[in-house]
């Protein structure tokens, strides 16, 4: 059980609820009580099930605790006032011979607790005075829930004014799930209101699954010298408490109830918390999904702007034609063949600057169309996130643009894929002699020849009177490529230049994408947390 316990602890502390959602708060609240009942009771607790009963006191503000304390040790051990103060140095009042178990620290180990030695108090229970649960400090409040959950036995004070106010309820509530040890003090009640109150009190415990807890009364009163209650009013709670410490059966009753009744509540909210854990694994996944079909479709509108000759318009058109010549283009394709390409060969081998101002045309409606689509990707997962209760959170104001170096990163892209093309044509024109000797310029004449047709795929051989410039002069660039390689060859050729083309995008919109993968890297979800608390608690259950 102990290593059971132990790995649980492990888990819990290794847990962690970053994103927000819904339930990440109360899962970060419910971890560290877990993990704190584990570590200041469950976990010393075990290893010692004969070590002294500790029972705290606590309840609302004003309801007496620390009074009721006092009287118990029949001395001022812990101060009684309307405001408490916030300290984390909690009074603690045991026999002598009890006081080196709670020195060693094995209990509570993270606090510093002001330990009183007091003949008064029996041997094997110790008094533990809390603050109040409704306190304003909320350290007070957050000690006063690590000390109860770290009893063997709460003793809940109450007045006759404050029993069925509602945070109290709340908080016995949560003793009741855990399967604490309770006791009920009903203080500072009037004479004669015990007939009407007492018994509206018990409804109420029996109500809330609370019934069988053990109540006492004390009634209002004046205080005996010193401030503390006469012996008399609280001669019961006394003499419960004293018996209680001196009978072994009773007081380890009272400690595997607690220790019971805590280890199974481990189960289901371990459950819990491993759901929540999951929901921010499935949050992640989601926000990553939504990046990718944004960056997905940004690929898939590139390769539809290749494909469908988008970006063989303005500048590049203008360009070719004034490479070629628009007026022989429309007089006849099959006719004039050789002429197109003996004009190409010539203008490069002779006059360059065309070739190298449509290759520049291309390049730049190219980079343009590529920053287009990574800015509308940007925006598209922006808008995704922003949509998601966790993914809000996450969003920077750069992720909701393309990077600012998109334009020189995509320049590089598209020269290095220019550079791809030239060596396609350089290796498929190698056996023919004619073009070979025409050089380095004929190689990039027909290299940008073939982007021509790779931007204009869907161009092919139109025929009719309604033959668009782009589309004729798309043909012949189709055309001077099959006189020279062939038709089989073209298409391969321009299949594997498009393919290499829009790779080479990919990775760039990749890298893009990554940047809200880096994001949710750094998040802070584990997604095998979920999985790893299951077995934890399985292990407990098991044990």
């Amino acid at each position: 059980m102990q290593g059971g316990l132990t790995r649980l602890r492990e888990e819990l502390a290794s847990a962690r609820y970053p994103l927000s959602l819904p339930g990440a708060a109360e899962a970060r609240s419910l971890t560290k009580s877990m993990s704190g009942q584990l570590g200041d009771y469950l976990i010393p607790r075990l290893a010692r099930l004969d070590a002294p009963l500790l029972a705290v006191a606590g309840g609302s503000t004003g309801a007496g605790k620390s009074t009721l304390v006092n009287s118990l040790v029949g001395d001022t051990v812990s101060v009684a006032s309307a405001r408490r103060p916030t300290t984390r140095a909690p009074v603690l009042v045991c026999h002598p011979s009890d006081e080196a178990w709670f020195r060693e620290g094995k209990l509570l180990p993270d606090l510093s607790l002001r330990i009183i030695a007091s003949q008064a108090i029996a041997q094997g229970l110790a008094l533990l005075d809390a603050p109040d649960i409704d306190s304003v400090e909320e350290a007070n409040r957050v000690l006063a829930e690590q000390l109860m959950a770290a009893a063997d036995l709460w003793l809940f004070v109450t007045t006759a004014v404050r029993y069925a106010d509602a945070v109290p309820w709340e908080v016995l509530a949560d003793a009741r799930t855990r399967g604490t040890s309770l006791a009920m003090v009903l203080n500072r009640v009037p004479p004669g209101a015990d007939g009407e109150v007492l018994p509206h009190l018990q409804e109420m415990l029996a109500e809330h699954g609370l019934g069988t807890t053990k109540l006492f009364v004390v009634g209002e009163q004046a205080l005996a010298p010193g401030g503390l209650l006469p012996a008399a009013a609280i001669a019961p709670l006394r003499t419960w408490l004293e018996t209680l410490a001196q009978d072994a059966v009773a007081r380890a009753a009272v400690v595997r109830q607690t220790v019971q009744g805590a280890i199974a509540a481990l189960g289901p909210s371990t459950l819990k918390l491993a759901a929540e854990a999951d929901a921010q694994a499935e949050a992640i996944n989601a926000l990553a999904e939504s990046v990718d079909i944004a960056y997905r479709e940004a690929g898939s509108e590139v390769a539809h702007g290749v494909e469908d000759g988008t970006l063989f318009r303005g500048e590049v058109l203008a360009r070719w034609q004034e490479l070629v010549g628009t007026g022989e283009f429309m007089r006849g394709v099959q006719a004039a063949v050789g002429r197109w390409r003996d004009r190409v060969v010539s203008a490069i081998t002779g006059k360059p600057r065309p070739t190298e101002q449509l290759q520049n045309a291309l390049e730049t409606g190219l980079v343009t169309f590529v920053h287009s689509a990574a800015t509308d990707a940007a925006e598209r997962a922006t808008k995704a996130w922003r949509a998601h209760p966790a993914g809000a959170g996450l969003l920077r104001p750069e992720l909701a643009e393309a990077s600012s170096d998109i334009d020189e990163r995509a320049d590089r892209v598209v020269r290095d894929w220019q550079r791809g093309v030239v060596e396609l044509v350089r290796e498929e024109s190698g056996k023919k002699l004619y073009y070979a000797k025409a050089g380095a310029y004929a190689a990039n004449a027909l290299a940008v020849t073939l982007m021509i047709v790779v931007f204009a795929a869907t161009a092919f051989i139109p025929t009719g009177a309604e033959i668009a410039v782009g589309a004729g002069t798309a043909v012949a660039a189709q055309k001077v490529l099959e006189a020279i390689f062939g038709d089989e060859a073209v298409r391969r050729l321009a299949t594997q230049a498009r393919r290499d083309l829009l790779t080479r995008v990919d990775a760039l919109l990749a890298e893009e994408a990554a940047r809200f993968r880096k994001v949710l890297d750094s998040s802070g979800v584990d997604s095998g947390a979920g999985d790893r608390l299951r077995a934890a608690a399985a292990k407990v259950a098991a044990a």
